[in-house]
């Protein structure tokens, strides 16, 4: 969907709002809602929403692994696992 065709101003979203609704469901379409020229809301379909949170989730985790890696706090597999295996036995 091009951007132009997304972007809506909030009138239109009163008056088109269960057209909005049935467009975005699936995951076909996202609107952004304008207030006074600001884009102010993205209107998308819940599916599409908690994907998109995932998709930040994992490069959140990619970037703190970096980040941990350009640090040097890292441990061998080997090591990694006996850690927990001992934390394992103690916890009993």
């Amino acid at each position: 969907m091009k951007l132009s065709e997304a972007v809506k101003p909030i009138s239109y979203l009163k008056a088109h709002a269960a057209e909005i609704v049935r467009d975005i469901s699936g995951g076909q379409k996202t609107y952004v809602i304008t207030q006074n020229g600001e884009a102010k809301a993205v209107f998308q379909d819940v599916a599409q929403y908690e994907r998109t949170q995932e998709t930040l989730a994992l490069l959140k985790m990619i970037a703190q692994s970096a980040k941990s890696l350009n640090e040097g706090r890292v441990k061998a597999l080997g090591r990694a696992f006996r850690d927990i295996r001992k934390r394992i036995k103690e916890a009993r």
